[in-house]
Formats: structure tokens, C-alpha cells, sequence
């Protein structure tokens, strides 16, 4: 079976992705052959890709997509072919028409929910449900910080944040993105590139946030911490415009004895009976309508360093799926 895939051999800029095809082998036990029909991009594909996340080279990227069992290795009892299913990883090489993927790292979609939507919501939306529901405990009545609230995943902690009752001040960099914003759930929207965040969030609530949500990274790192009340809460999780470094813990207790966290997905997605939970509690809120795909851009599968050119440039709504 041919397949076309993307490999780095070296670290870089979206210049070093290459497409190859190969001889995909029968699955092996365990395994499960996956045609992709929709994949998912995110912003730790560009950090495997530009070496601020290591991966041994050749690496293949991405982590998200969503298509049809063509084949099933031994063992594999839980998928025939035809089954529609999904994946967010942690095996890396989505970007590919087909390939070998773990069975343990798949599920069944419902037949509610198309490719794209998987593709683009998979990944992001577990992300939102680890970060609100098991990292931060974000409850009902509390004020919260999203950076980047007309992002992927910004858009889809304005509606999760609001659906669960707290009250969700965003951040944006242009003005065209703050109806993305309130649309998704932000009570107020902050141009954090134009204005004092701190001090415009602390206008709207004079305490301070309970609870930091900052994938954006170096650029809002002082920001997070000046607008986060007492005893607070910041969590780090991305780094769009840089790796924070540096963290002082003297700035952490003058800054009102905050937290910190830097989780990572796959430390709350550890077990299957973990997965299949927050995986369940996204699917409910979808349904409910608390959270969207919010798909604002497609790409061709192999225009994916453009789509990457476009994410690091801050030139994307929302989700972005690569089309094979």
C-alpha cells in the first residue's frame, strides 16, 4: 500500500517539511491502517518542527486526524475496517494520506460528527477539558484569563469556561478578532498589544482573575502574572510567541504567592480509562453547544508549510484541517 507522508530530517522553518512516499507494511499487531480523510494542525506541530520540542530526526508530524480503518493487525479487536475513527496522539506522522497507527490511540466517532470537525476538534477540545476540568478546577462564579481567545483552543475555553458558569475576560491581538472572541463565550475582550493587560484586567475585576490560561508564552508571561489575583493560578500551556524561561520563584510570591502549572496533555490522558473520560466530557459538551470546531481556514494536506507560515504569523481564526 503507497502512502504519501511528511518527514523532517532536520530542525527549521516550515522550508525543512518534505513529502515522501513510501510502502506502508501490513499492520502489525496491535495496529490499525488508517486512511486519513481530515487532519488536524496544531501549535506543537511547529514546535516539533522548529526543534523547541525534540524529536528524534527523521521525525514525521502531527497528532490529529480523522478517516477509515482499511486493515487490522492481530490482536485488534476493537476496529474493522470501514470503522470511522479518530486520533490526537501522542504517536506522531499525521500528516499523511494513510499510515500504521496504535489501536490504543484510537476511538470511534459518532456518527454526529463529520471528519473535519474531529480533525480540528479532537486535539483541542481534550486539551480544553484537561485544562479546565482536571488542571485549574475552574468552578462556577470565578473570573478567568484566556490569552489568544480567538485561537483554537482560546475559542473553545471562552465557550467551555462560560457553559460551566465562570466569567471569561480574553485576550486578541486585532481588532478583527475580538466578535471572534465574545462570539465564543468572553464576557470582555482586551487588544493586549495595544493596551495594559494587567491593568485593564483588573479594571473589570479589581482582584485579579482566579485563573490564568496562557498558551501564548513569553510575550503575555508578565501580563499572566501581574492580572492573577492572590493566591492565584496561572497556567502555562503553549509557547506561540516563545519558551518562558527564567521563572523566578521570588516573583511568584511577590506577585501574591501564585501557582503555576505547565502541564502537558498526555499526563492526564495517561490511562484508557482517562482518555475515554475526557474524551466523553468533550463529545457532551459539543453537544450541548458549549464549544465548536470553529473551523476558519482549510489547507491541502501538502500546502501544510503554508498552513504552518500562517499559524506562526498569527494569520489564522480558529481551527485549521488539512484536506488529502
Amino acid at each position: 500500500m503507497m502512502a504519501r507522508i511528511a518527514m523532517i530530517d532536520r530542525t527549521g522553518g516550515p522550508e525543512v517539511i518534505g513529502w515522501h512516499d513510501v510502502t506502508l507494511p501490513e499492520p502489525a499487531a496491535g495496529e490499525v491502517r488508517m486512511r486519513n480523510s481530515a487532519v488536524g494542525l496544531n501549535f506543537i506541530d511547529t514546535y516539533h518542527r522548529s526543534g523547541l520540542y525534540p524529536v528524534d530526526l527523521p521525525a514525521g508530524l502531527g497528532s490529529e486526524a480523522a478517516g477509515v480503518v482499511e486493515a487490522v493487525g492481530a490482536d485488534v479487536t476493537d476496529f474493522a475496517p470501514g470503522d470511522r475513527v479518530a486520533t490526537f496522539g501522542p504517536t506522531r506522522g499525521a500528516y499523511a494520506t494513510e499510515r500504521n497507527v496504535p489501536a490504543r490511540e484510537l476511538f470511534k466517532l459518532p456518527d454526529a460528527i463529520d471528519d473535519r470537525t474531529a480533525a480540528a476538534l479532537m486535539l483541542k477540545g481534550c486539551t480544553t477539558e484537561f485544562l479546565v476540568e482536571r488542571c485549574a478546577k475552574v468552578r462556577a462564579g470565578q473570573t478567568v484569563l484566556v490569552h489568544a481567545g480567538a485561537g483554537g483552543v482560546g475559542q473553545l475555553l471562552c465557550g467551555w469556561l462560560k457553559a460551566i458558569g465562570a466569567t471569561v475576560i480574553a485576550t486578541v491581538g486585532n481588532e478583527d478578532k475580538i466578535e471572534t472572541a465574545k462570539a465564543a463565550g468572553a464576557a470582555h475582550v482586551i487588544l493586549y498589544k495595544q493596551v495594559d493587560t494587567a491593568k485593564a484586567v483588573r479594571e473589570i475585576v479589581a482582584e485579579g482573575v482566579a485563573v490564568t490560561f496562557d498558551g501564548v508564552g513569553k510575550a503575555t508571561w508578565e501580563a499572566s502574572l501581574a492580572a492573577t489575583a492572590r493566591r492565584g493560578l496561572v497556567v502555562s500551556f503553549g509557547n506561540a510567541s516563545g519558551a518562558v524561561d527564567g521563572v523566578n520563584l521570588g516573583v511568584l510570591a511577590r506577585s501574591g504567592s501564585l501557582f503555576v502549572s505547565r502541564p502537558t496533555m498526555f499526563d492526564y490522558y495517561v490511562t484508557p480509562e482517562e482518555r475515554a473520560a475526557g474524551i466523553a466530557r468533550m463529545f457532551e459538551m459539543l453537544e450541548r453547544g458549549a464549544i465548536a470546531a470553529n473551523i476558519g481556514q482549510t489547507f491541502a494536506l501538502e500546502d501544510v508549510a503554508d498552513a504552518h507560515r500562517a499559524l506562526e504569523a498569527g494569520k489564522t481564526k480558529g481551527a485549521t484541517v488539512l484536506l488529502p
